[in-house]
């Protein structure tokens, strides 16, 4: 059983953490026990139980390191390009190379990225399924997320991309450009699937 913890918080939230379910907790602030229904409730803790179960916070620690590691080697190789660590400047063959590792260093990081933003909208959807079976109850989960989608529009949470991931719904919806590089998958969709399998 994790460790359970109240926010004091009027913001509707929700969030797993620990590196295995021995070493687990959830957290829930008191906006969401305020205002979501039982069955809503269970369906948002199978959710982050479900994140627990399938050991997500540990994935998503590994593939934020190996992102942060392929940024920090791509940066430092845009750097060597830059200022031509490979020899005479007037070499065609050197300075080829060079562009070469210039386009690797900007196309790495956005390949990371976007590797890490796939790997972790499959945990949110498999959190979603492992979450309603373990409750038996879909629509308790998918009418929560409504909700939660329709409080993060009417108040705007206090997020940016390196937060987003901490929520349990994408609170940089709404802002178009920040969306682009939300870690969860489209809310409808989310409640899509949950309602097909209610």
């Amino acid at each position: 059983m994790p460790k359970i913890y109240i926010i004091p918080t009027n913001a509707m939230n929700a969030f797993a953490t620990g590196r295995n379910p021995r070493h687990a907790a959830v957290a829930v602030t008191e906006g969401m026990l305020n205002s979501l229904k039982r069955e809503e409730l269970k369906g948002v803790l199978g959710h982050e139980l479900s994140h627990i179960r399938n050991r997500d916070i540990l994935i998503s620690t590994v593939v934020a390191t190996i992102a942060g590691a392929v940024m920090l080697l791509a940066d430092m190789a845009r750097w060597a390009a830059l200022f031509g660590g490979y020899g005479s400047r007037d070499d065609g063959e050197n300075r080829g190379s060079g562009f070469a590792m210039l386009f690797l260093a900007i196309v790495a990081p956005l390949a990371a990225l976007i590797i890490q933003m796939a790997i972790s909208r499959s945990r949110e959807y498999a959190a979603d399924r492992g979450g309603a079976l373990l409750t038996g109850n879909p629509a308790g989960l998918a009418s929560a997320l409504e909700k939660l989608q329709q409080s993060s529009v009417v108040r705007h949470m206090n997020a940016n991309t390196a937060t987003a991931h901490m929520f349990i719904v994408n609170p940089l919806s709404g802002r178009s450009f920040l969306s682009i590089f939300s870690t969860h998958p489209p809310i409808e969709e989310r409640i899509k699937r949950l309602r097909a399998m209610a």
